[in-house]
């Protein structure tokens, strides 16, 4: 039998510190935390080398007296609880008392804090929890903590850290969240020799955002409150026309603490249904206060989980509050687009009046429709809802000719002189005649013969092959021809691109931030120029030329989200198969596009250029083959 001991004080803070400070910006996070239930109106943050090699937290709180020095770095030592049942009433962010005894562990630990009503401060060292007795020094009122070569003895830990940019990144993000949940608190976040942020007080909550995530999300925030009982919603949520493919623009907050609730982020979803197409994702920046006992936050280490004691009001409230706002919002002009005027609408009052109709028509679940033959089908506009009244006019559809497989938009011809829109109806006729023609299968249909294949629904094609037939995903083939060709141009640097004439501009959180920056050369391989413009903010230079219909910010938005979701594991050669999959299927030919006859020969011709013509880059089939004799026994010939 193994003998059962007692694990020393060193071994207990490191394995707490395992938990509670995963990497540097927990320890960002935590010691932010302090500074803030000392009640600090100001701190600053500095950072080195994304935190490993200097973590800098100053804040001018009430300080720390020379006897409870000793205490601070002591094993689960707090000032803000006495015994369990305060456990029920926490009304601080920090309250176990095991940060700064694990930070204090793994690094090299300078405490320097003064009170207010002291002539000097003192200052404390502890190198790996070997504590140096505290000494009198000169210091401004409040608390400074440094913490140099983080997990400097702890080198599994230190060995999985990532670069300096996705660490800082990191720590950005709980800076973020920090500053968010606290606008009244001067914040200032500083890199190496560079100002990344230099935050005063402010009382709206949307001078915060516009720092953090542009002017366009800002004036686009639709405010919410609501109050129900003890339980206060206050905040911003994103116009449906801005949205997401991932969740981390939500942020919640619960009595100043930034948390992750699947419940509240599962009702945000539901009270954008219909708005919003499927697998986007809202924004919000919601903050939310009740009284302590009604919730439990001592359910997760890092203290991001909590426990709601009535969970469903509070999902109910959350749901109700934001359809509630939509409903009474007038919404022909809260959905305007940025750069309009206030006073200019899309519409006249009778429109406005059938958007509200309608969606108040979603709300009672009554947008579903059947059409002639009994199918449910849901009509969709730019916010995704029903227009169903007799004051909107049928769409007009131009069309336009498309004279090159995944070419751009070509500018429509000068109309001559004397050409009448009577002449203009006869040739449109004349041209859908010999279009409809040109899509018949003409006798034979083999290769030998003019058309090789013919277009059904306007997404499969159906051609002729020796053992019998085949049926091809038109999208999926040319993602295929076109994942080809992009990556043979990239591997070798000669994919084209399209250079702006005056670079544009794209603000990014500081997570997106760090992984195009560490993707930078990756990105340049694809046809993709971007540099840092200050701040989180990128300057687009260049983007690839067969994406020339997408407008470029578009572009390194989607390719941001890609990073974000399939970058974090990848390998750089793996990360840039990644790209030319989505770039591919941008490119592409949708299914619903009508084809030339030349468009049909020429994705064929390319099909059998192709080193995988059977699958699409996604894993998809590009072709189903039916052969002579399955085709005999489907009919009963033999």
């Amino acid at each position: 039998m193994p003998k059962i001991q007692q694990l020393s004080t060193s071994v207990v803070n490191k394995i707490a510190a395992g938990e509670v400070i995963e990497r540097p910006a927990s320890a960002v996070k935590e010691l932010m935390e302090n500074s803030l239930d000392a009640g600090a109106t100001r701190i600053d943050v500095t950072i080195e080398h994304g935190g490993a090699e200097l973590i800098r937290i100053a804040d001018n709180g009430c300080g720390i007296a020379p006897e409870d020095m000793p205490l601070t770095i002591a094993s689960h030592a707090t000032s803000k609880i006495g015994n369990a049942d305060d456990l029920f009433h926490v009304r601080t962010l920090g309250f176990r008392g095991e940060a700064l005894a694990s930070i204090s562990e793994v690094s090299h630990f300078l405490l320097r804090s003064r009170t207010h009503d002291a002539d000097c401060g003192n200052e404390m060292l502890v190198h790996g929890g070997s504590v140096q007795e505290a000494q009198p020094c000169g210091c401004p009122p409040g608390t400074i903590i440094e913490i140099r070569n983080l997990f400097y003895n702890t080198p599994v830990r230190k060995k999985f850290l990532k670069t300096t940019q996705t660490e800082f990144g990191h720590i950005s993000e709980a800076f973020t969240r920090m500053a968010l949940a606290y606008p009244h608190v001067h914040f200032t976040l500083k890199h190496g020799t560079r100002q990344v942020h230099d935050l005063p007080p402010c009382q709206d909550l949307r001078e915060r955002i516009r720092v953090f995530f542009g002017e366009e999300i800002a004036d686009q925030l639709i405010e919410v409150e609501s109050e129900n009982d003890q339980v206060t919603l206050r905040g911003f949520v994103g116009n449906p026309r801005f949205s997401r493919s991932n969740n981390r623009m939500q942020y919640l907050f619960l009595n100043g603490r930034f948390i992750k609730d699947r419940a509240l982020q599962h009702a945000l979803g539901e009270a954008y249904r219909g708005l919003l197409l499927h697998g986007r994702y809202p924004i919000s920046f919601l903050r939310m206060s009740m009284p302590p006992e009604m919730v439990d936050v001592n359910v997760h280490p890092t203290k991001l989980e909590v426990r709601f004691q009535d969970s469903g009001r509070i999902y109910s409230q959350l749901l109700g509050t934001l359809r509630t706002k939509f409903l009474s919002s007038n919404l022909d002009a809260t959905y305007r687009p940025a750069g309009e005027e206030a006073g200019t609408t899309h519409g006249d009052n009778q429109s406005a009046e059938a958007l509200r109709e309608e969606l108040v028509a979603w709300a009672k679940g009554a947008v579903d429709t059947a059409d002639s033959n009994g199918t449910a089908e849901r009509r969709q506009t730019d916010f995704d809802l029903d227009f169903r009244s007799p004051s909107h006019p049928p769409l007009q559809l131009t069309p336009i000719d498309r004279s090159a497989v995944g070419a751009g938009s070509l500018p429509l011809p000068p109309i001559p002189s004397g050409v009448t829109p009577a002449h203009l109806r006869d040739q449109e006729a004349d041209d859908a005649e010999s279009t409809d023609a040109a899509h018949m299968p003409t006798q034979g249909g083999g290769v030998g013969s003019q058309q090789r294949a013919i277009q059904l629904h306007n997404r499969y094609l159906i051609a002729e092959t020796d053992e019998g037939m085949a049926v091809i995903d038109q999208h999926a083939l040319h993602e295929r021809i076109l994942y080809e060709e992009l990556r043979e141009k990239a591997l070798a640097r000669r994919l084209e691109v399209q250079r702006l004439l005056v670079p544009e501009t794209l603000n990014l959180s500081a997570q997106e931030f760090a992984a195009v920056d560490t993707a930078i050369e990756t990105l340049k391989q694809v046809g993709i120029e971007v540099e840092a413009f200050g701040g989180d903010t990128i300057l687009i230079r260049s983007y690839p030329a067969i994406l020339g219909r997408r407008k470029p910010a578009e572009i390194v938005r989607e390719v941001v989200d890609q990073l974000l979701t399939e970058g974090k594991n990848l390998e750089k050669r793996d990360l840039l198969d990644e790209l030319l999959h989505m770039m591919s299927c941008k490119a592409a030919v949708k299914a619903g596009d009508r084809l030339s006859s030349e468009e049909i020969d020429a994705l064929l011709e390319l099909r059998h250029l192709c080193q995988d013509a059977h699958h699409c880059p996604h894993g998809r089939p590009t072709a189903l083959v039916f052969t002579k004799e399955e085709l005999d026994r489907r009919f009963q010939r033999t």
